[in-house]
């Protein structure tokens, strides 16, 4: 590995300042070198120590890690501490409030959807809401390996449910409520959940979503395909109780089941705060999570007890150099591995105290973001280029409102940071004085896997840089071959780490077709990937998002970073579509920043900045004016619906999971019939 700023450097290059460096727990490039070789070299030592931190009912009973990569070499796995006894939830409550004495410490800051509601939560108030809700779980007949289905918006009794669950021993699966009924239906059914938790309502921004009737339309699908039926429907109170009464237009029409709603709030009433944990082993389901699959049917990952424990606690650590005076906020939702890994399991593992947020960036205001980091002192805060970018069309007068001061790190998440977001996020966000850490990782991987340490990383803008503690990735040519120092191909991992997902749940012959059949003896991402000459890695985008044109391999990633280098552009997609000569073709939309107009110069304009960015292979045959882009609620540009615009395919299915399904039809008025 070259030390970064040593030698062929192409990109610029951010170097950790010496403030952060003084107290970081990886204070150098030199101690990340010596770090890494030890868990690559030595991984049984290295994760033994880490393990340390944690309680253990039984220590593991033989190797530290097992595994096959290899699926010629018979069936795929990977196994950890396999033998030792442990609970996630006492790992993360009990022993911060017993262990530690950190039972007054704040775990989370909840801000609502609205600036007037917020609640404080310490680690013994957690701890004591958690047993309570795992007393009522086991009274309704939850039992360990049953299967809970959560439906919640972003409130406290979501992190309350699936702690419980964890408590009990029970396996929770999330569903983003933000989904549909069939979506959350088709989870249900592919877990076989006994229980759902969900909600009367919620408001997101000014759109008040009545969940619960969307939890009964799923339940009532589940009827009509299935023999087996949901138990139990817990209902949280949350609109009733926290929406201000008598407005008319905040009252909620709630379905009712008899047969089958409980109400949370009564049931946990009477429950006891006294819960003693399921111990459970090392390789123990702990959740299922639910991810796009290419053939269109979700793929149930599933991720077990002590090395998605340890490897979510680590990376915490480490990446955002969490220290017991810090502040953390990370504004994904919960009901994607972000909000798993990096909400719940990670900080609450290191003790840390996190702000826990409803709502949506721009509601009430532009500067909400903004307005709760000076609220509550925000030192870490991670959050999404697809926010970032939103937040860039307003300019820097809603930032330079508030006082961002208390800020020392900031992350991104979900996507590569095209690096006109990313300087925009590091000057105006970040005042030049906060590192940007922009993490690569799946909800397959866990955690982190390619990222910086802050103070130990030379940055550059849209690369993940560098391997995280136990992580090998190699860059594969489409004929499997390793390709070595500069090159660009397939982003794979040689050998597993401890938090990596260890099948798809009820369905071992996808999991290995899918990660292991492509490349015999790797985990295949999925992605493209880049590596320069300092051995940083670039992320290009989902190999399906990648083009061949003209023969060429060119990701839709780069051309979307070109694109939005400029002026006028706030977000770009790039799509192929069917071209007589070259194969395939770009065709680009984009969405432009308040006041500016499309017009043929601005077209041309930027084609000829592609194409002095990337080369003239690059060159769009087609930029459409993109109002808005097709997203789904998390905020992820639905490429596929843009494809189809490109290729005029008016068939588009399912469309419940988008944001604003409008904005398919102004992209379908506007589309460009013939390249200009």
């Amino acid at each position: 590995m070259v030390i970064p700023g040593s030698q062929h450097i192409e990109e610029e290059l951010f170097q950790p300042t010496e403030d952060l460096q003084r107290e970081a727990h990886v204070p150098d490039f030199s101690t990340y070198l010596t770090l890494y070789k030890k868990s690559t070299e030595e991984p049984e030592a290295f994760w033994t120590e880490v393990a340390k931190d944690f309680f253990w009912k039984s220590p593991p009973a033989g190797d530290i890690l097992q595994y096959n990569f290899d699926v010629t070499k018979g069936n795929i796995y990977v196994k950890f501490m396999e033998g030792a006894k442990t609970n996630m939830c006492y790992n993360v409550l009990d022993r911060n409030v017993h262990d530690k004495n950190m039972g007054d410490r704040v775990a989370f800051y909840w801000e609502g959807n609205s600036p007037d509601h917020q609640v404080s939560i310490t680690y013994s108030q957690l701890l004591a809401q958690v047993c309570r809700c795992a007393n009522v779980l086991k009274r309704m007949g939850v039992r360990k390996g049953d299967r809970v289905a959560i439906y919640l918006p972003m409130i406290p009794e979501l992190v309350c449910a699936m702690l419980a669950c964890a408590r009990v021993g029970a396996i929770h699966s999330i569903v983003f409520a933000g989904f549909s009924s069939e979506s959350l239906c088709e989870r249900i059914l592919d877990a076989q959940c006994s229980f759902l938790v969900t909600a009367d309502g919620v408001y997101r921004g000014e759109k008040l979503i009545n969940l619960k009737q969307i939890a009964d339309e799923a339940l009532e699908r589940c009827r009509d395909r299935a023999s087996f039926s949901v138990k139990k429907c817990i209902v949280v109170r949350h609109h009733a109780l926290r929406m201000k009464k008598g407005a008319a237009s905040n009252k909620l029409q709630t379905p009712w089941n008899a047969d089958c709603d409980v109400w949370w709030d009564e049931e946990m009433e009477s429950a006891s705060e006294e819960c003693e944990p399921e111990w459970l082993d090392a390789e123990e389901p702990l959740f299922i999570l639910y991810t796009s699959g290419s053939t269109g049917k979700p793929k149930g990952v599933l991720h077990t007890t002590a090395g998605y424990m340890l490897y979510t606690a680590l990376t915490f650590k480490y990446v955002f150099d969490y220290h017991p005076s810090d502040v953390y906020w990370c504004t994904a939702d919960i009901g994607w591995i972000t909000g798993h890994s990096y909400i719940t399991y990670g900080p609450l593992a290191n003790g840390a105290t996190s702000v826990l947020f409803e709502g949506v960036p721009v509601h009430p205001h532009v500067g909400r973001f903004w307005e709760i980091i000076e609220k509550y002192g925000v030192t870490k805060f991670y959050t999404a280029p697809t926010a970032i970018r939103l937040l860039m069309k307003y300019g820097r007068e809603p930032v330079q409102k508030y006082n961002l001061s208390s800020l020392r790190i900031l992350g991104t998440v979900g996507e590569p940071i095209n690096p006109e977001a990313w300087h925009w996020y590091h000057e105006v966000v970040g005042q030049r004085r906060c590192p940007v850490v922009d993490t690569f990782w799946q909800t397959e991987t866990g955690g982190h896997v390619l990222t910086p340490l802050p103070a130990a990383t030379p940055l550059k803008p849209g690369s993940a840089t560098l391997p995280f503690f136990g992580v090998q990735p190699t860059i594969l040519n489409e004929h499997g071959e390793e390709l070595e120092g500069e090159a660009e191909g397939y982003l794979v991992f040689q050998k597993p780490w401890p938090g990596i997902m260890r099948t798809v749940y009820g369905n071992q012959e996808r999991f290995e077709n899918t990660y292991f059949k492509k490349f015999p003896g790797f985990y295949v991402t999925g992605d493209g990937c880049r590596r320069d000459k300092d051995g940083y890695y670039w992320i290009t985008g989902r190999i399906d998002d990648m083009l061949n044109v003209s023969g060429h391999l060119m990701s839709t990633a780069e051309v979307e970073a070109a694109l939005t280098e400029h002026a006028a552009v706030a977000e770009a997609a790039v799509v192929s579509r069917p071209h007589v000569v070259k194969g395939e073709c770009l065709y680009c939309f984009v969405t432009l920043k308040d006041g500016r107009e499309f017009s043929h110069t601005l077209s041309e304009e930027l084609k000829k900045q592609v194409r002095g960015k990337i080369g003239p292979i690059a060159t769009p045959d087609f930029i459409q004016n993109a109002p808005g882009l097709p997203k789904t609620r998390s905020g992820k540009i639905m490429r596929r619906i843009l494809r189809q615009i490109a290729r005029n395919e008016k068939d588009l299915g399912d469309l419940s999971t988008l944001a604003d399904p409008k904005v398919v039809e102004v992209l379908f008025s506007q589309r460009c019939e013939a390249a200009a």
